[in-house]
């Protein structure tokens, strides 16, 4: 009884970590297919050296390239090696063009499908990884929720009950897993007051004008607060300021832009950071176990717990109602929850082991 995992994007490699370290520990026989659709080193293999993975059997190299070329690309490629080397199961956590590609080439072949990270919902049709979850979830056969809202979203949908399972949050069991890691890792912003930030999504970054307004706003923070801001730029986000001469908006000396870091770094920067300023699903559940209150550059969210507490805060990206969220930020004061508890207890891994192991067995 073989298992496959399929990844191939920055958010996969680290929802893989606690994913493998439980495979390997309840002695499941299982490979890794790297797909290849992020293949820069500080959104890739980065992240495969800092945390001890293992190496992927099968690299599809599938590249850049438009949402239809990558999900065809991936599907061909990985069903010419799935017919010679069919597993019992594959597993595809998260939302991304690979996870897509990698469900629908394994269901073409009768292939089992668990799906990590599923029931998710941003309530936004035009948003690519909504149509990929939406999708995923109901061509999987075992469906692993990560809270109580995307377990109850997948039963409205009419997933059966009995393919559904609440299993806590794979990305929490990282930072209950790698909190020693966490701790070693040097900050040389740990002395001062600072926002982190990150900026990637296509709805932000592809518009000229909503990434104008989003610098604009950190250029105000860091001019008009007690606030440095640390902002890791992701490379398409680089790219597309480049493009629309957007990068003299960032140059002040609060301001500190820097090349992506590792994913231990991110962590440890969240940790110790003030607020955090961010576009990204994952960095909002991050900010929230660290207990920080986050801007979301989004008019919704799939982790709607983030916003109930009182944690994070939506905003349109826009100059005034960034700033405007930001000190609504600083002077906020949130219900005191326990986010582990909340996401599983650092144990969603775990479990998704044993309902797997019953399953294939």
């Amino acid at each position: 009884m073989v298992v496959a995992v399929i990844v191939g994007t920055r958010p996969q490699n680290i929802k893989l970590y606690s994913l493998v370290k439980m495979l390997e520990r309840g002695n499941v026989d299982f490979y890794i297919v790297h797909t290849g659709q992020h293949y820069d080193y500080g959104l890739d293999r980065m992240f495969f050296e800092e945390l001890g993975l293992p190496e992927p059997r099968v690299y599809l190299g599938v590249g850049s390239g438009t949402h239809g070329y990558q999900v065809a690309t991936i599907v061909l490629r990985l069903e010419k090696y799935f017919i010679g080397e069919k597993p019992s199961l594959v597993i595809v956590p998260g939302d991304t063009n690979s996870a897509l590609g990698g469900a629908l080439a394994s269901v073409k072949l009768g292939i089992p499908v668990a799906h990590v990270e599923a029931g998710l919902r941003s309530r936004l049709p035009f948003m690519a990884e909504e149509v990929n979850r939406v999708l995923i979830d109901h061509m999987s056969d075992i469906l692993f929720a990560p809270t109580i809202y995307a377990y109850e979203n997948l039963l409205r949908e009419g997933v059966d009950v009995s393919k559904v399972f609440l299993t806590g949050d794979v990305m929490v069991d990282n930072i209950v897993m790698l909190r020693n890691e966490i701790e070693r890792v040097q900050n040389e912003f740990s002395d001062l007051e600072y926002a982190y930030v990150t900026i990637h999504r296509a709805e932000n970054t592809d518009n000229p004008a909503r990434l104008k307004g989003i610098f604009e706003g950190l250029r105000v923070i860091a001019e008009s607060f007690d606030l440095k801001i640390v902002f890791p730029m992701h490379p398409r986000t680089h790219i597309r300021a480049r493009k629309y001469g957007l990068e003299k908006i960032l140059s002040h000396k609060n301001i500190h832009v820097l090349e992506p870091v590792s994913y231990l770094k991110s962590l440890r920067l969240q940790k110790d950071s003030k607020i955090v300023i961010t576009d990204s699903g994952g960095v909002q559940k991050e900010a929230f176990v660290f207990k920080k209150p986050t801007i979301t550059l989004r008019e919704t969210t799939e982790w709607v717990e983030t916003v109930e507490y009182g944690w994070n805060i939506l905003t349109n990206p826009v100059k005034k109602d960034i700033v405007k969220a930001v000190q609504e930020a600083m002077e906020a004061k949130p219900i005191n929850v326990d986010p582990y508890e909340l996401y599983g207890g650092g144990k969603a891994s775990l479990r998704i082991l044993r309902i797997i192991k019953e399953y294939i067995s």
